[in-house]
């Protein structure tokens, strides 16, 4: 069955904007800028529900049967 990468370069990309932004945070924290760093700070936390709903949306759609699935027949 063919399966789409759609999903997986969406959660690399949110993964790769986690990073950003956590050094994003570290940095401007040295530099005591309050504001900025709860900004990003923020940005980063809201990141995660976004994964989380791709992932479930990927994992439903799913490939193949799962290991349970695959041993009761």
């Amino acid at each position: 069955m063919k399966r789409s990468y759609v999903g997986v370069i969406l959660l690399a990309a949110i993964l790769m904007m986690n990073i950003v932004f956590t050094q994003l945070v570290v940095h401007q924290y040295y530099y005591e800028n309050y504001g900025v760093t709860l900004l990003y700070a923020g940005l980063n936390v809201l990141l995660f529900p976004v994964a989380l709903f791709i992932y479930k949306k990927e994992k439903n759609k799913g490939g193949s049967k799962g290991y349970e699935e695959r041993n009761l027949s």
